[in-house]
């Protein structure tokens, strides 16, 4: 039976007309879902968050907002076992990467309630300390962080459904401000399952939460000045939303993740018996197989030193094997189907652009597949690729969005490495494999630039290492140039771009008065 999938608006669910947009499961190519937004009025929409949600969060302390988060990540996990059911129902997902995403987003919202807790009964965050402005100490300076009197709206991608949604929705009402969440249509089911559940517990007062279920429509052509776009996604679509003439002029904040070859870089001291080689190994094959390669994390360029490349590639056959792909249902299989038809095609064209200049080694087709016995599902096998040229610019300019890496021979030192890596014009993270330090911290002051977040990884971590296709909370989330330029999460910075930094001047008694 086919579901409607509904959205949240005005305080009210509403069921869309006309034409509607389906979704479907990965494995079976079944219709499992539709949903459509057409009729939804987006200007009252965001007008209700802005007036009902805003004021209702301005009100509350920090502490108060943190509480709010601590029962929406509550109400969450109550039913995570269905929404790991709906994660492999309409996103392929298998059991371990549907943990990964609704965990993912229960911690995250636990994070951020905790650090509401932290900054306690106040409703102004402090940056820095009073400034003295003349001999007189008390004609002093201070900055300061107050919500924007707008509302956030989160359009994430298809991905991530629950994660996505997550690490955007916590620093944005810890911040202050009401969230109008939309997530990828494809795969929507498990964020409208949490839509429910959160409508459903009662624990968000009206207007703070919002849900479009379809199309965005008109959504952006009736934003305002106090309002911000928090976007995950392709960058051909981060620039067109930057690039909107309502966007423009009213100056709203645009945040955007997007597009990341991030890289694996083994240094030239490893040898194979050595515990951080083992590390690479165990945290390149994650990162090419979990959730079927589909993470703006995932390691899309292996850089190794000429005369390991052989070993590598045998060693690494041998670990990407060992993941069974098919049925995401099916114990033992750890590599689902890709989430859409048109990924799938898409993934196979990037494979086609690449095969000039590499070698494939391993994959590239649908391969064996447990559980499934005919040519249903959107299934690729993990890839592994050789490149022929290191300095093929196909290898450093699209991204191949599903279990597919390049291993790309380099000549092992950090001059050699950090081009490379600069080749791929910006990336969210990237992995630096040694036990030696020159190399390093020669990588961190070389190629830091480059990335929003490096992974320094010797054996000295090897057994603590949560890797870096793993987005912690804690810390920065987003990369510059092809990744989008944006910042998200990393723990107080994150709610930033939801505030307004504001210069107070004045008698040092009132201004430490100000809460």
């Amino acid at each position: 039976m086919t579901t409607t999938l509904k959205s949240y608006v005005c305080g009210q669910w509403f069921t869309g007309t006309g034409k509607m947009a389906q979704l479907h499961n990965p494995t079976t190519e079944e219709v499992v879902a539709e949903t459509s937004t057409e009729g939804i009025n987006f200007q009252e929409a965001l007008a209700h968050a802005r007036d009902k949600g805003g004021a209702a969060l301005r009100a509350m302390t920090f502490a108060q907002r943190g509480e709010l988060l601590m029962a929406m990540s509550k109400a969450i996990h109550e039913y995570r076992e269905e929404l790991l059911d709906l994660a492999a129902l309409n996103g392929g997902n298998t059991r371990g990467d549907g943990k990964f995403d609704i965990d993912g987003a229960t911690g995250t919202l636990a994070f951020y309630a905790k650090l509401g807790e932290k900054l306690g009964d106040r409703k102004t965050l402090n940056d820095g300390d009073e400034i003295r402005l003349s001999k007189n100490p008390r004609w002093v300076g201070r900055h300061v962080y107050k919500p924007l009197h707008g509302v956030a709206i989160l359009i994430n991608a298809f991905n991530f459904p629950a994660w996505g949604f997550a690490e955007k929705a916590a620093t944005a009402i810890l911040a202050g401000m009401p969230i109008v969440n939309k997530p990828a249509t494809s795969t929507s089911l498990v964020a409208a399952r949490i839509s429910e559940i959160l409508v459903e517990s009662g624990v968000v007062p009206e207007g703070v939460f919002t849900s479009i279920c379809g199309s965005a429509g008109d959504m952006l052509e009736h934003v305002q000045w106090q309002d911000v776009v928090a976007f995950t996604g392709s960058s051909d679509t981060g620039l067109k939303i930057r690039s909107m003439k309502s966007i423009l002029e009213n100056n709203v904040r645009v945040n955007v993740e997007a597009d990341s070859l991030n890289a694996a870089v083994l240094g030239a001291d490893v040898d194979s018996d050595d515990d951080v080689y083992d590390l690479f190994l165990r945290e390149v094959t994650r990162d090419i197989t979990q959730k079927a390669g589909q993470k703006c994390t995932a390691t899309r360029r292996i850089f190794v030193p000429q005369d390991a490349v052989e070993s590598v590639v045998e060693d690494l056959k041998g670990q990407l094997e060992a993941m069974k792909s098919g049925a995401p249902t099916v114990k033992g299989v750890k590599t689902g189907p890709l989430a859409t038809a048109q990924q799938l095609q898409d993934a196979q064209a990037g494979l086609a652009r690449l095969a000039e200049c590499t070698e494939t080694v391993l994959g590239g087709s649908r391969g064996e597949l447990e559980g499934i016995d005919n040519d249903k599902g959107y299934f690729l096998s993990p890839t592994l690729l050789v490149a022929k040229d290191g300095e093929a610019p196909e290898l450093h300019d699209r991204e191949v969005f599903g279990p597919v890496a390049t291993i790309i021979p380099y000549d092992g030192s950090v001059e050699h490495a950090a081009r490379l890596l600069e080749k791929g014009r910006g990336s969210l993270v990237s992995s630096i494999y040694s036990d030696k330090a020159a190399f390093l911290l020669g990588m961190a002051d070389s190629a830091s630039a480059f990335l929003g977040r490096m992974h320094l990884a010797n054996s000295k971590i090897a057994e603590h290492s949560a890797g870096p296709g793993t987005v912690l909370p804690q810390l920065m989330h987003g990369g510059p140039g092809r990744a989008g330029g944006g910042q998200e999460l990393g723990g107080l910075s994150g709610l930033r771009f939801y505030m307004q930094r504001t210069a107070l001047q004045g008698f040092s008694p009132l201004l430490e008065k100000l809460n």
